[in-house]
C-alpha cells in the first residue's frame, strides 16, 4: 500500500508540475511524511526530486541561462548545506510536547513543527498567489539563491522562491523552465550529501524500493505531463495541492502524523 500511494502521488505530482515552477516535492513530501519520520521523508523526497529533475534536465537543459545559474546557484549550494544541516539538528532535538487522547500518545517534535509551518506557509502562498506579486530585479539573484537553497535544504520547498526570483526576468518559457530545473538539481545534490551522512543508518537504505517506485512514477508523470500541459491551468495545479498541504501540515504540527 505504501508503494502504491507514493507511486501514484509521484505520478500525479510530476505530471501536473512540469512547468509550474513548483517541484514534485511540493506534493510528494506530505505523502512521504504520512508513512515515514519527517527527516527521512525529506531525504527520500529529495532523491525522487533529483532523479525527476535530472530526467527533465536531459530534455530541456540546453535552454538554461547559465549566467543566471551561476549567480543563483553558487549561493544556493552554500545555503542548501546550511538548511540540510539545520534539519539534522532539529531531527535530533527533544520533543516539544507530548499529550494523550484516549489510548493514543501524540508527540510534537521540533522537526515536524518546523516542516508543518513551512508546508502551511507555502500552501497559503500558493492560494493567495503571494510569490507572483513580487517583482525581484536581476541584482537580487544571489539573495534568491540563498533563500531558495536554505529552504530547499531544510524542507525541500525551494521552487516557490526560485520561481519568484526568476519569473520576472523576461526569460523565454523554455529558458525559464530549464534554468529552474538545473538550479533544482544543484540544490538537490548539495542537500543530499548532508542527508546521506545523517540518514543512511536511519532507514534510508532499506527504503530504496519505495524511492525507486517514486522515481519511476515521476518519470512517467513528467513524460505524460508535457502532453497534458495545455489542458491544465497553472492556478488549477496550485489550488489542488494547497488544500492537501494545509491539512497534512496541521496534522504534523499537532503531532497526529
Amino acid at each position: 500500500m505504501t508503494l502504491l500511494v507514493i507511486a501514484l502521488a509521484a505520478f500525479f505530482a510530476a505530471s501536473l508540475t512540469l512547468f509550474s515552477g513548483f517541484g514534485v516535492g511540493t506534493l510528494l513530501l506530505p505523502v512521504f511524511a504520512i508513512f515515514f519520520p519527517m527527516q527521512l521523508a525529506v531525504a527520500m523526497t529529495a532523491m525522487v526530486h533529483l532523479a525527476n529533475n535530472l530526467f527533465k534536465l536531459a530534455l530541456l537543459g540546453r535552454h538554461a541561462d547559465f549566467g543566471m545559474v551561476l549567480r543563483f546557484g553558487i549561493p544556493a549550494i552554500i545555503a542548501a548545506i546550511g538548511g540540510a544541516t539545520l534539519l539534522g539538528m532539529l531531527s535530533e532535538a527533544d520533543p516539544l510536547h507530548v499529550y494523550r487522547i484516549a489510548d493514543h500518545v501524540f508527540v510534537i517534535t521540533p522537526v515536524k513543527l518546523t516542516i508543518a509551518v513551512l508546508m502551511a506557509f507555502f500552501a497559503y502562498a500558493e492560494l493567495s498567489h503571494t510569490f507572483f506579486k513580487i517583482n525581484f530585479e536581476r541584482r537580487f539573484l544571489p539573495l534568491g539563491g540563498l533563500i531558495s537553497g536554505f529552504f530547499g535544504g531544510l524542507s525541500g520547498h525551494q521552487g516557490a522562491f526560485r520561481a519568484a526570483f526568476l519569473v520576472r526576468l523576461g526569460l523565454p518559457k523554455e529558458a525559464f523552465v530549464a534554468t529552474g530545473v538545473l538550479l533544482a538539481c544543484i540544490v538537490d545534490l548539495s542537500r543530499l550529501t548532508v542527508y546521506a551522512a545523517h540518514y543512511i543508518g536511519a532507514g534510508l537504505e532499506e527504503n530504496i524500493p519505495v524511492v525507486a517506485a517514486g522515481i519511476a512514477a515521476a518519470f512517467t508523470g513528467s513524460f505524460l505531463g508535457a502532453r497534458l500541459l495545455r489542458k491544465v491551468t497553472y492556478r488549477t495545479i496550485q489550488n489542488s495541492v494547497a488544500g492537501l498541504m494545509m491539512m497534512i501540515a496541521i496534522g504534523l504540527g499537532i503531532g497526529l502524523l
